[in-house]
Formats: C-alpha cells, structure tokens, sequence
C-alpha cells in the first residue's frame, strides 16, 4: 500500500491526496511537518533530504515533490484518468504545473502567511498587498486561458488542475478583495463539484 509522509494542511500534500483519491488509491498517511515535526529527524531526512512534505513511498520506491508525485501516481494507475494519452494535452498539463509552481506559489505566499499564519498585530500589510496583487495578476492569465478551455489542459480534468486547484481555494477562501474572473470562478465551480477535491482542499486554512 502507498504511504504517505505529510500533513494534511500542507497545499502540497494536498495535491497527492487529491491525485489517490481521483485515482481510487488507497494509502496509510503519517502526520510529518508542520506543527507535528519530525521533517527535520535523521529518519526522515534519510528519505527527503529537502526536509519538506510530502513523501511518498511505493512499496519501497521513494519519491518527494509534489507536482512528481501527482505525475508519477498518474503515470501508473489508470492512464488517461489524470495523466492524458494525448502528447500536447501532456505538455499543456506540464505547463500549467510549473507555472503554478514558479508563478503562483511565490505570488500568494506572502498572502496566505501573513493573513492566515500571521498573529494580526504581527502583519506586513505591504507584503500583503503587493502579493494580493500578484496573485490576481496570475489569476487573471489563468482566467483568459480558461475562457478557451474547460480545464487547463482541454475539454477534461487532468493532474494539471490540481496544484492550481489547491491555489484557487486559497484565493477565493481569504478574506480579500477580488476582481472578478467569470471563466476561472466557473473552472472552479466545476473543481467544488468533484468530492476528491472537497474531501482532501475544502478543510479550511487553519495553522499548520
């Protein structure tokens, strides 16, 4: 059976759980980072040098990073359920994972901590603006792309969905002000109807 290494609060152990239950995986879970620790013991770092979560271990086959593991769990079980068959389908998955990776997450970081994982009297209000801004920026190339396409990668939900996903909720769950964006908030709404992602991305943005 899959083993998980990971809390589930973490948006990257998110995406895996998501992925399993899209894919009807069963998996054991082990509460790691965060405020159970134990990310930064020898046992675990003996796994995941980077001393992060999540990890996933197959049946003696270790593998960490998020967006490879959705790719890998795609990749074996059920084919075309999360990982397309169609090659340019594949890229534009890629695409929009990384992007979300080296655009959004850097963009709503600032956001997410300060308001959520931030005492109120703590705050750097400018942080917090400047990455609310950044974010809509994002939000707002992907709500022109999604004005073209059901889903990020075409006419269906692929493993390129979920990390943004997982930064949609964020963004549309925070107290902020947002433009508004008809073809993402109907992406979206489509994302709120599948009981995967309810289950495992719904749960709040309580501490970590």
């Amino acid at each position: 059976m899959l083993k998980i290494l990971g809390r589930k609060t973490s948006s990257n152990v998110q995406k895996v759980l998501w992925a399993c239950d899209e894919l009807g995986l069963d998996y054991d879970r082990e509460d790691i980072g965060g405020s159970f620790g134990m990310n930064r013991e020898a046992a675990y770092l003996a796994l995941n040098p980077n001393g992060l979560v999540p990890t996933l271990i197959d049946d003696g086959f270790v593998l960490w990073e998020s967006h490879a593991i959705v790719r890998y769990l795609g990749q074996k079980h059920a084919p075309n359920a999360l990982y397309p068959t169609e090659l340019q389908q594949v890229a534009l998955a890629n695409q929009w994972m990384d992007w979300c990776h080296t655009t959004v997450n850097p963009a709503i970081r600032a956001m997410f901590w300060g308001l959520v994982r931030t005492p109120p009297e703590e705050r750097n209000l400018d942080a917090i603006a400047r990455s609310r801004d950044d974010t809509e920026v994002a939000m707002g190339m992907l709500n022109k792309h999604l004005s073209a396409a059901a889903f990020v990668a075409g006419d269906d939900f692929s493993m390129g969905d979920i990390p943004l996903g997982v930064m949609a909720y964020r963004w549309f769950e925070m107290d902020i002000e947002r433009r508004e964006f008809p073809h993402l908030a109907r992406w979206y709404q489509r994302l709120m109807e599948r009981s995967s992602f309810a289950e495992h991305v719904m749960i709040g943005l309580g501490p970590a």
